[in-house]
């Protein structure tokens, strides 16, 4: 065999910052030459690599050493790779090397391109791994003839090596069914327990991170924007010829592209003539691969669950963007546009609304500005940021506009917030935020902590796999069918609960048989409290007050004759539940029924399943298939819950499609398919 001295080597490093870093002696006591055999006392142990160690292949031996490390605790890279220096000598030694070794390559700097400061996790490390190729028994075969295992840093735990990037990967199987399920819209989060359910792994044993899976999803994205918007426009007149009431609009710039498009279905439309008094148009969020705002306008039903509207990505967000969005939504919902509106403190948009909704009351949403305060008070505040925090909850929720202005004055002073200027920008619009300020205008208990999070996780719902943007409409509608259908479960589940009477007062009983039960639970709160208050008689009408009270209280005005109440505290209007203040004075009035004006219809017993929903679309293959879709997709979410609903799945879908491959199909049957599916 020639010796390695005896023609110029080809030396090539697979991670070009290493050619310095490392300092590989071709010489010591753990290495030997390739015409030399020594066994190491480890040697008798095939788990550990030694000197003198065959394989038949350099990627065996990296398979080896890799299977090594990971039960040491690190994990290895190929460091670099010598060959002769002649046509067909080929390679003739490789170096494998911790994935600590090395040391953190030095970027040259550029003004035009800032530089991402990221931790290196290299250290210099010197354990390797060493072989080299020989024909000394004739068939080729490569041999360790160098090995060091002695780390300078800390090895991990194995809980904690399987996190390293090397030992994650996802398997094609695995990336074909993470596919199936991003087309289903469930998000990476439900996608990884159902996979661990499927694996029957402990949470987080899989091979791969949700971080992981996020990026397999988005290298799947198309890269070509334009063609993405083709794509899109496409779906959108597909599913137009299929359902003739989906309605989208679009606008197209100078050069024929994309810019503009709002869509809606024929249910969101629906429920919008009847819960569209108070709306969410939700613009804090981006297609990030695609770089559009996503603006989504939601409301909340009778029984207080989220309920979708409608949809639009932007260009931008400009006033002219926002003002295009507004009016091909009044477009959709034929002209109606809402009491109140809620929306982030955006001043373009604020700017639209008050030009195509003059009548709307415009709001910003609460918990979108409380999402902002730790970016703007933790560190001004410290210690006492929580303590502000509750003080400002408590004055957010006041009913005074004088009580919330004192009480402004005085948090300011107490945490020392004057020349704050996000505290400035509070203030100067109070009117948009505060409820004392708001208290007059219908929200529809859209403020409260709890319907937040839900219409939150409602929206994130469909923004959690996205993989092309032309699919990105099927999501949403799957999202949204599947809220409708877990939205009638609910309201079932509502209904068939047995509503508890506490005060046994005929307008209870009255109230229970016409409100849903969210509703009703809302008044009875109220019908209890105002057991606690007195009502006196002045000349306006009524003052009620706490009965431990000798100061203050509401006014009420009562017309019996008109079947008129209102009440100073404008709850009512606020919410559309009477206040106790109200409830007090009619129970004083000998009244036993709670007039019909105040159980408005968008709080009653009322409900739109979507299999009504489906009576005016025609019974054709894909209107089935579509249907077909989306109970697959709930049966996913569903079966992902535990791993007795999957195992009772998996069995049951066995059975039903063996039933299903049994059945003929006629050869002009399959023709007709196949032509429907190509449309779909």
């Amino acid at each position: 065999m020639m010796s390695e001295e005896a023609g110029s080597m080809l030396v090539v490093y697979d991670d070009p910052s290493d050619q310095h870093s490392l300092s590989l002696g071709e010489t010591s006591s753990t290495e030997e030459s390739p015409g030399e055999t020594r066994h190491s006392m480890e040697s008798t142990n095939d788990a550990i690599p030694y000197t003198g160690q065959r394989f038949a292949t350099h990627d065996a031996a990296y398979e080896f050493y890799s299977d090594f490390a990971k039960r040491c605790g690190f994990s290895i890279r190929r460091h670099r790779t010598e060959g002769k220096d002649g046509v067909g000598k080929g390679l003739t030694r490789r170096y494998f090397v911790c994935h600590r070794a090395g040391n953190t390559p030095v970027k040259s700097s550029t003004e035009s391109k800032p530089q991402r400061n990221r931790k290196s996790s290299r250290c210099g490390c010197q354990a390797y791994m060493r072989i080299s190729k020989t024909t000394e028994f004739g068939a080729p075969e490569w041999r360790v003839t160098g090995f060091a295992n002695h780390h300078n840093h800390e090895l991990l735990e194995p809980n904690q090596v399987r996190f390293l990037p090397a030992y994650r990967t996802i398997s094609d199987a695995d990336k074909n069914r993470i596919l199936m399920f991003a087309k289903t819209g469930i998000s990476v989060h439900q996608m990884m327990r159902l996979m661990e359910l499927e694996k029957c792994v402990e949470p987080g044993y899989l091979p791969f991170t949700e971080k992981d899976v996020r990026n397999l999803l988005q290298s799947f994205r198309k890269l070509d924007p334009e063609e993405e918007s083709l794509d899109l426009l496409r779906m959108c007149r597909n599913i137009k010829e299929k359902d003739s009431n989906f309605k989208f609009e679009h606008t197209l710039d100078a050069n024929n592209h994309l810019e503009n498009i709002a869509w809606s279905y024929a249910s969101s439309i629906q429920l919008y003539d009847i819960f569209g008094d108070a709306v969410v148009f939700d613009t804090t969020h981006r297609l990030t691969a695609f770089d559009m705002p996503l603006g989504i306008w939601v409301g909340i039903n009778n029984y207080g669950m989220p309920c979708f509207f409608g949809c639009v990505l932007l260009r931008d967000e400009t006033v002219r963007s926002f003002s295009w969005a507004i009016k091909a939504f009044l477009g959709f919902m034929n002209g109606k546009a809402p009491q109140t509106i809620l929306t982030d403190q955006n001043i373009c948009l604020k700017e639209a609304l008050s030009a195509e909704m003059p009548t709307t009351k415009h709001a910003f949403c609460i918990w979108m500005i409380v999402a902002k305060f730790p970016s703007w008070f933790n560190a001004v505040l410290g210690e006492r940021y929580n303590e502000w925090k509750a003080e400002f909850y408590r004055l957010y929720n006041l009913e005074s506009v004088e009580d919330f202005e004192l009480g402004w004055r005085e948090m300011v002073c107490s945490f020392a917030l004057h020349s704050n200027r996000h505290m400035v920008n509070l203030y100067s619009s109070r009117s948009l935020w505060a409820l004392p300020y708001l208290r007059s205008h219908f929200l529809a208990g859209m403020t409260t902590t709890g319907q937040s999070k839900s219409i939150n996780a409602f929206i994130q719902r469909f923004l959690s796999a996205q993989t092309r943007l032309a699919h990105f409409v099927e999501q949403v509608a799957v999202a949204v069918d599947f809220k409708d259908q877990t939205g009638e479960q609910q309201t079932m589940q509502q209904n068939l609960q047995n509503v508890s009477l506490k005060t046994g007062a005929p307008m209870e009983s009255h109230a229970a048989t016409v409100l849903t039960p969210f509703a009703f639970s809302k008044l009875q709160e109220q019908l209890v409290l105002a057991a606690h208050y007195a009502s006196f008689s002045i000349e306006e009408g009524f003052l009620v007050r706490h009965h431990t009270k000798a100061e203050g209280g509401r006014k009420v005005y009562w017309s019996p004759q008109e079947g008129i109440i209102s009440c100073s505290c404008h709850q009512f209007e606020f919410s559309g539940i009477l206040c106790r203040h109200s409830l007090r004075v009619l129970s004083t009035g000998n009244c036993f029924q709670i007039p019909d004006r105040y159980l408005p219809i968008r709080w009653r017993r009322i409900s739109i399943p979507s299999s009504k929903l489906l009576q005016n679309a025609t019974n054709d293959h894909a209107e089935r298939l579509k249907l077909l879709q989306n109970m697959v997709s709930s049966l996913i979410t569903e079966s992902s819950k535990s791993k007795e609903r999957l195992d009772i799945a998996t069995e049951q879908v066995s059975i039903l499609l063996s039933r299903i491959r049994e059945q003929p199909i006629s050869l002009q049957c399959a023709r007709d398919i196949s032509t429907i599916n190509r449309n779909l």
